[in-house]
């Protein structure tokens, strides 16, 4: 057991997050995200029976985004025509904001844009998430 490590924060995610250097990309995915086949040059990494939101903040507790990119973290857009409101991102931008990151600088990208960066990312969170449009990817920054 460790002390100030977020309970939902499992010995292989802690591992991951550790190994991350500058500039590397993690993906926090819902539970319709390809994982499996997204992640085939990345870490993936099982978070089953847990939120996007909640590992979001428990990430954001133990690691800062790049603060030298000007989007260091991305959401996937909502498909032109889908009548889905993903509300799940304001709650990432609170809990950004509440981490002393700038919630205005998430980059939108189209799903398939979303895809082709998620396959370079250094893992794949596979999370239970249910909310629609609920994946988040997070460019590392330096720890000071």
């Amino acid at each position: 057991m460790l002390k100030n490590i977020p309970k939902i924060v499992s010995p292989q995610l802690l591992k991951v997050l550790c190994e991350m250097g500058h500039g590397d990309e993690i993906v926090l995915a819902d539970g319709n995200f390809p994982a499996e086949s997204m992640g085939k040059g990345a870490i993936v990494v099982r978070a089953d029976g847990h939120g996007v939101a909640e590992l979001l903040d428990a990430v954001l507790a133990l690691v800062p985004l790049d603060q030298y990119a000007e989007q260091p973290a991305a959401l996937m857009e909502a498909v032109p025509g889908d009548p889905c409101v993903p509300v799940i991102w304001d709650e990432y931008k609170v809990l950004l904001d509440a981490h002393g990151e700038d919630s205005q600088r998430i980059q939108m990208l189209e799903r398939f844009a979303f895809y082709e960066r998620a396959k370079k990312a250094y893992a794949v969170v596979a999370t239970g998430e249910t909310a629609i449009y609920a994946n988040i990817l997070l460019k590392k920054g330096v720890v000071q």
